[in-house]
């Protein structure tokens, strides 16, 4: 029996990828000075997984930015408009940041690739892009450094390649005439460059990620597959493939998977736990092939239950044997964060909710403990198995978990609690009389840049070193510095800057009972961006307003009307590590009344516009279609049932960002939200296309800049994009805004990029013939 990691955290336990990439990009440290901290951290983590026992460890699990861009780096996939930055750039590492964050240089001025989440996570991807006559070339050869790296430490890893099938069914095919899936027989031959070179490099396992087997497949697709893999197991005899599929089950594709002839299959028994049985029952895993068991959660922080695990181990054991059984977890550990031993505070994190709790280097300790017990006849009876069966225990009965108030106040929902008073059209005439609003009404998305002054006051209060009044002027002058700013500017709808948030989620669990956190808890969502996602544990309320005094102040401070900004329940429950022992709907619900709460007290204080972001929402759809409209019905009410307490005049907008909307688009309008604000820049305007075919009878705000690239738009760039989005929609529905919110950018970036945006937005009001209030 062996014990095997998919991958590892990569940004370092003190976020020290994050520090020395944006030192790189701000030219503070040098190109070796940043390779120096990735291979240092590479080390940390091949020794550590050596340390505790992991027998197959993987190396290029490690990525600058994002491993699907550095597959379309491997591959030579790289956009034509490209071609100048490549001229341009010192070193590959450079091209490779442009692709994914824009480049603005040098006469060099080409935006990015576009990004959407991985699946159903909050992990981001760099999106590949196809043409028809697309050619592959091995350009990176990271993998077999990344190989050979190890093996110089004395570590033999399990190089990890993002599978072929995945990888283009995860682009876009950029020009008509082709589908993306038919360029894969010119891909195959850089695969198999690269597995030979791994081969002669002395690799033995490798690992193929293709966690789009657990989506609904086209028989094409299928067939693509067993092509793949069939080619790649009879030319590379001496390398053991293991097959990777993640975030559910095989569905029907178990078929396609049984019949290939790799050395192990892995599946995800915490998402897809029937596909043992089914597995087992039929008795066509081929004779050579191990079962790698993801009995760990990979997504989630809570402590794994032994009793649970080693059912599925025994099971797999009886019918297979030890020899070919390999623990795993379900997926990479990339999306938990890296060790539970830095949360020393109990102030923050208290040691009875901590006691039920693993990241990533303690879920490494769970897998040898698994395979201990597993290998015990007697481990039943073992204190390792006892204190795990005591501390699940502990947890169930926990009197944090369970507030009756909370429970008795779901259970008295009615249907009305669900929908707004009045239709759109006939709320839309209430809104326009009470705010006065003109043509192509200009805001952002709520938030303004969060400085490295911001940060460091914020800390300092923390840490006592500042008192609560000095912390409270200091974000007093901020916000009215930010509303002085975007008057000037001429901004319609301004915000207060949310200076005093530390992150969208965060900020909102810190105040809801219910949430912990902790200090130390940081995971990747894209490139250099970290969260810290809230933990909820226990029933969720809200004692105490949350964001209502900094909005009241902001809007004491202008005649123009302050948009409240709050964080979705949908939103706040995906962001979060979510209890494991009730359902998500129930606590996505309990999370939408203490948000209801907010907006009714915010209404009260004279905010007439109330923001409730929901980026969340497309991404928490299940990976087959079957359990979409289960999920569309409980997030879909949990937002209506946060938002529909309010009057007709008070105008509701919501926020999404990089999604696709055309499969859901019905769900998106029956959020009844007034406006909704959405990512189009990167994607130059395709996302409304939904919303024009499906004729969305609300108002929209299509981002038309990009916030996640440091490059300013030139106005003759917004204005293409608002003529774009004018001859799919009526201009009385659009509004005019940057894609997401402005917390990541610089100041200076910011103030070009809002002045260039309202000019656009000016010029189009005069364009349509209608002049401004």
């Amino acid at each position: 029996m062996k014990t095997s990691n998919l991958g590892y955290p990569r940004i370092g336990a003190h976020r020290e990828l994050k520090r020395a990439c944006e030192k790189y990009w701000s030219n503070k440290i040098s190109l070796e000075d940043l390779i120096e901290a990735g291979k240092s951290i590479r080390t940390e983590n091949w020794k550590l997984q050596k340390e505790k026992g992991i027998e197959l460890i993987p190396s290029n699990d490690f990525s600058f930015y994002d491993q699907v861009l550095d597959t379309t780096l491997m591959v030579g996939a790289i956009p034509e408009r490209y071609k100048n930055a490549k001229k341009s750039s010192k070193n590959i590492l450079d091209l490779y940041f442009a692709m994914a964050r824009g480049l603005q240089k040098d006469g060099v001025d080409v935006i990015a690739m576009e990004m959407t989440k991985w699946f159903d996570t909050n992990y981001h991807y760099i999106v590949p892009e196809f043409t028809k006559e697309q050619e592959f070339e091995l350009v990176s050869q990271k993998i077999v450094e990344e190989f050979k790296e190890a093996k110089n430490l004395g570590i033999q890893t399990k190089p990890v390649l993002l599978g072929p099938v995945t990888y283009l069914l995860l682009g876009k095919e950029k020009e008509e005439g082709f589908q993306r899936l038919d360029l894969l027989p010119k891909l195959l031959p850089v695969y198999h460059s690269i597995l030979k070179m791994l081969a002669d490099a002395g690799a033995t396992w490798v690992q193929f990620d293709e966690p789009i087997l657990s989506t609904g497949l086209s028989e094409k697709e299928k067939e693509a597959i067993g092509k793949v893999y069939n080619g790649i197991t009879e030319a590379f005899s001496n390398l053991k493939i293991l097959l990777a599929s993640y975030f559910g089950d095989y569905g029907d594709n178990l078929d396609t998977v049984l019949n290939l002839p790799v050395c192990a299959l892995h599946l995800d028994l915490r998402r897809g736990a029937d596909d043992l049985d089914k597995v087992l029952e039929t008795g066509r895993l081929h004779q050579s092939t191990s079962l790698s068991l993801g009995v760990i959660d990979g997504r989630n922080i809570w402590k794994n239950d032994f009793e649970s695990s080693l059912r599925f181990i025994q099971k797999a054991k009886e019918k297979l044997g030890e020899e070919r059984i390999i623990i795993s977890p379900s997926c990479s550990l990339l999306h938990v964060p890296h060790d539970l031993d830095l949360e020393q505070n109990e102030e923050v994190l208290s040691t009875e909710i901590k006691n039920w709790m693993a990241f990533a280097k303690q879920k490494l300790e769970e897998l040898q403990s698994l395979k201990i017990l597993a290998n015990n006849p007697d481990y039943k009876h073992q204190q390792l198995f006892l204190d795990n069966v005591a501390s699940m225990e502990k947890r169930r009965n926990s009197k944090l978990i369970h507030k009756t108030k909370v429970k008795q106040r779901l259970e008295h929902l009615e249907a009305k609690d669900y929908r707004r008073e009045s239709s759109f059209d006939k709320r839309k005439i209430l809104q326009d009389e009470h705010l006065k609003l003109p043509l192509f009404p200009t805001t952002t998305i709520g938030s303004f840049p969060q400085t490295k002054e911001v940060r460091q006051k914020r800390s300092l209060f923390k840490k006592g070193e500042l008192t609560e009044q000095g912390y409270v002027n200091f974000l007093m002058e901020q916000t009215f510095e930010t509303i002085r700013l975007q008057e000037n500017i001429g901004l319609d709808v301004p915000v207060h800057g949310e200076f005093e948030r530390n992150d969208m989620v965060e900020y909102f669990g810190e105040q809801l009972e219910g949430f912990t956190f902790t200090q130390n808890g940081w995971v990747q969502s894209y490139g250099s961006r970290c969260v810290k996602p809230p933990i909820i544990y226990g029933d969720v309320s809200r004692p105490v307003p949350m964001t209502v005094f900094w909005t009241s102040f902001a809007q004491s401070l202008t005649n123009r009307p302050v948009k409240g900004m709050l964080t979705g329940p949908v939103t706040i429950l995906q962001w979060s590590f979510v209890r494991d022992d009730q359902a998500r709907s129930v606590t996505c619900e309990q999370i939408a009344l203490a948000i209801l709460d907010e907006v009714l007290d915010l209404e009260k204080e004279g905010i007439n516009i109330i923001q409730v972001d929901e980026p969340a929402i497309r991404e928490g759809l299940p990976l087959r279609k079957k359990g979409w409209q289960t999920y569309l019905d409980w997030a879909i009410g949990a937002f209506k049932l946060s938002t529909s307490g309010v009057k007709d005049s008070t105008q509701i907008h919501t926020h999404m960002c990089y999604s696709e909307f055309n499969d859901i688009i019905q769900s998106i309008a029956d959020m009844d939200a007034d406006v909704i604000t959405i990512e189009c820049s990167r994607s130059q305007m395709e996302l409304l296309d939904a919303f024009s075919e499906f004729d969305y009878p609300n108002d929209i705000g299509p981002g038309v800049y990009d916030i996640h690239s440091p490059r300013v738009p030139s106005e003759e760039e917004i204005i293409k994009l608002l003529q774009k989005a004018e001859n799919v929609l009526p201009a009385s529905k659009l509004w005019v805004n940057p894609d997401c919110g402005l917390k990541t950018r610089g100041w200076e970036e910011t103030i070009s990029a809002l002045k260039i945006m309202v000019s656009a937005a000016q010029q189009m009001r005069e364009t349509v013939g209608q002049p401004s209030n």
